[in-house]
């Protein structure tokens, strides 16, 4: 009588892990182990240096959603961001192992209305890297279409390069308001998007660039980049224009506020663009104000192919965004980032977060 063993099964490998942030629901930022992503047919691995946190990041975090975009399951957050090509992947594209890489959240379809038309951003099919269903780089890696990707200069560090996506975001701005020439700017808002539209209007020919901004710090801050003028109050710029107001005002708040006070300062005639997003997802403005002055308004969305015009604006010098990244964080205090973006508290202007590794530099601020 033969005894008859049991079937060995084969060990299958495991497969690497990597680690990755997910938003479960307002305020609520979980690290997570998960198996790390292989690159798809056609698309480049990343591994992530850098991940800056954005307003719109903040009101994922904060209201669990942007208007119709609401957190329903968990969503690795992160649009801002620096990577390096790995593992082949990118030889095909021209991309060779470690080549330091900005990326362009924005996956438009390309063939609908507005792709067509030459408005990428406006793209009702897009999949963007960090909203709700779609993935963002806050983990250790991911794989991302080899257009979406733009090779930096040996200068630049990953949390730079992170930046350059903000910056799309204000050249993009100051594309469709069309500043003439020697005329007047005033920016509400001096957090990072409000500072780099400071930057690229005077880039523009803008004949002065006032500031609005109700905290001291940021008054500071918009003082060091250039400012003309920084003002506490929206009232003080028809003050210093005696009743006249001003040509253009780009608004980059979150206050449902700001939108009524660009149209009390701009001028009749003036233009006005809205780039912030108002906390509610609500704002009012006043009918008769806007009308009598006859008052074009412009919405500001992401942006459109400005990447290269964005990294030629940093290596020439012509705009200084580095100290725009005041607080950095190793990954497994991707949270307190959050809680810390959220508080802002005096000095704080953006976090940067780094997936890939420690916080380089021994004099970084962590707190």
């Amino acid at each position: 009588m033969t005894q008859e063993h049991p079937a060995v099964l084969p060990t299958l490998p495991l497969l690497p892990t990597m680690r990755t942030a997910r938003l479960h629901a307002a305020h609520d930022l979980r690290l997570h182990d998960e198996t790390r992503p292989l690159a798809r047919p056609g698309e480049v691995l990343l591994k992530v240096e850098a991940v800056s946190v954005c307003g719109s990041d903040m009101h994922y975090y904060t209201e669990g959603g942007i208007g119709p975009a609401v957190i329903r399951t968990p969503m690795t957050p992160g649009h801002e961001f620096a990577a390096t090509v790995i593992g082949g992947t990118g030889e095909p594209y021209g991309l060779s192992d470690g080549t330091l890489v900005a990326v362009d959240p924005a996956q438009h379809c390309g063939h609908c209305e507005q792709c067509l038309a030459g408005y990428p951003n406006l793209c009702p099919n897009v999949r963007f890297l960090g909203s709700p269903g779609v993935d963002g780089g806050l983990a250790e890696y991911i794989s991302v279409p080899p257009h979406s990707l733009f090779a930096v200069p040996d200068t630049f560090s990953p949390a730079l390069t992170a930046l350059l996506e903000p910056l799309g975001v204000a050249l993009h701005a100051l594309d469709i308001t069309r500043i003439k020439p020697m005329s007047g700017v005033t920016v509400l808002g001096a957090g990072p998007i409000g500072l780099m539209l400071l930057q690229v209007a005077r880039i523009c020919g803008a004949a002065h660039v006032r500031m609005v901004e109700p905290k001291a710090a940021r008054r500071e801050a918009a003082r060091a980049m250039g400012a003309d003028s920084v003002h506490e109050h929206h009232s003080e710029i028809l003050e210093l224009t005696g009743g006249r107001g001003e040509d253009y005002v780009l608004e980059a708040t979150t206050s449902p506020d700001a939108p009524e006070q660009a149209a009390q300062i701009a001028r009749i005639g003036g233009r006005i663009t809205l780039v912030g997003i108002p906390d509610g997802d609500t704002f009012q403005m006043t009918a008769a104000n806007a009308r009598r002055k006859a008052l074009i308004i412009k919405m500001s969305r992401r942006m459109g192919n400005v990447y290269p015009r964005a990294i030629e604006l940093v290596r020439s010098g012509r705009v200084d965004i580095a100290g725009i990244a005041t607080h950095h964080y190793p990954m497994e205090d991707a949270a307190r980032a959050f809680s810390d973006a959220h508080d802002a508290k005096d000095g704080f202007l953006k976090a940067v977060i780094y997936p890939g590794g420690a916080v380089p530099g021994d004099d970084q601020d962590h707190t």
